[in-house]
């Protein structure tokens, strides 16, 4: 069940780029968000002394992207700082504590397994954690406990910004129509969702994409290029295959990713009558 809720952000620095603290009402954790250049000063913070798990986030090596490192400490701080002095791609982190004597160590190899597990199945963005941890042994209730904050976490962190654990909602909005996208012998079907436009486990993709592609819209054939590799898309009769619904940033990009070369989303995606998802949308505006 989908349950609202209010956060809270305060900008400790009144820099609405530098250090963020992020309360979520009737919760016992925190965020912290800042770019890695303030870290020489934020870890001077009490809440870095802490127990917790943190990401890190920065521009993948091609440059097209982000992606991810999940980790945990006991305490956060030093482990930042190794992180600061040895890793270079990432450029923000995001770091979740609790009320102190909340969060173990235990406690905080749960969460770390947990994301990793999520980010690898939402296939969102690739993750330069090169092992899967193992799930530490939890006792009934704070196994209970964690998965209540985990969730939590997992609740605010599309709202900051990070999308890399999402998956396709698993309810379609009763008033988003399925939508068909045909071409070059291939058929995909999909709809549009809060977080995007949906294509459905099942759908089909052309087998190669037009050379033009990669020259003019390189950041959606690498997109493809990257299905192709983490298996989202399977090789098939026809082409590819997705074998898990799958979130775009938007039809076009979704139809792009299908044809195989620069497309208009509004366009390419139509009802069961013909009718573009642009034809729809104008309709149910001007209603």
């Amino acid at each position: 069940m989908i349950v609202p809720f209010s956060l809270r952000i305060f900008v400790a620095d009144g820099d609405p780029d530098g250090l963020r603290l992020v309360e979520r009402s009737n919760w016992v954790g925190k965020a912290l968000m800042f770019p890695r250049a303030l870290l020489p000063q934020v870890k001077l913070r009490p809440e870095l002394s802490q127990t917790g798990v943190y990401l890190l986030l920065g521009p993948r090596e091609d440059g097209e992207g982000d992606m991810l490192y999940v980790g945990e400490g006991d305490p956060i701080r030093p482990r930042l700082e190794s992180h600061y002095a040895q890793k270079d791609f990432w450029t923000r982190a995001v770091c979740f504590v609790a009320t102190p004597g909340q969060l173990n160590k235990a406690h905080a190899q749960f969460l770390e397994s947990n994301l990793i597990r999520l980010a690898k199945a939402a296939k969102r963005l690739p993750l330069d954690n090169a092992n899967q941890p193992m799930e530490p042994s939890l006792s009934e209730a704070d196994r209970a406990d964690m998965q209540v904050f985990l969730d939590n976490m997992l609740g605010m962190l599309p709202v900051l910004g990070v999308h890399a654990f999402e998956q396709a909602t698993k309810v379609q909005a009763p008033m988003a129509p399925v939508l068909t996208c045909k071409g070059k012998g291939v058929a995909a079907t999909g709809y549009e969702a809060s977080q995007g436009f949906v294509v459905k486990a099942g759908s089909q993709a052309v087998p190669e994409a037009v050379p033009s592609m990669q020259q003019h819209v390189r950041g959606m054939y690498d997109l493809r290029q990257e299905l192709i590799a983490n298996g989202v898309l399977a090789q098939d009769v026809a082409g590819y295959r997705f074998t898990q619904d799958y979130p775009f940033s938007s039809p076009s990009t979704a139809a792009a990713v299908v044809l195989g070369r620069s497309a208009n989303g509004r366009i390419e995606w139509k009802d069961a009558q013909g009718r573009t998802l642009k034809e729809l949308q104008e309709a149910e505006a001007s209603q």
